[in-house]
């Protein structure tokens, strides 16, 4: 369990749910994700370790430039709901996907 000020049943469920809320670390150092010069995102490490510890099913971008069935309907998804990003990781991440 985490260490908390009080160790009550309910603090301590309360502390952990907070800490898996926030996501695991993850770092361009260990391989997790890339670097924005790289194209941005997750690598196949970082989405592991992403999904073991949320329980999660992130899949790998659709880039190829033109997708059929499922990954189409995907990439577009994607496409749509990321034009408004303006920062570097979020156009490195637009870059990647072809948009």
């Amino acid at each position: 369990m985490v260490k908390s000020v009080c160790e009550c049943d309910t603090c301590q469920s309360l502390v952990k749910a907070v800490l898996l809320k926030a996501g695991p670390s993850l770092s361009v150092g260990r391989g997790e994700k890339q670097s924005v010069k790289e194209g941005g995102g997750l690598t196949a490490k970082g989405r592991a370790k992403y999904n073991r510890a949320t329980g999660s099913k992130l899949k790998a971008p659709v880039t190829e430039k033109n997708p059929t069935g499922k990954r189409k309907a995907r990439k577009k998804s994607f496409c749509a709901r990321s034009r408004s990003w303006k920062g570097p990781r979020g156009k490195a991440a637009r870059r990647r996907w072809n948009c």
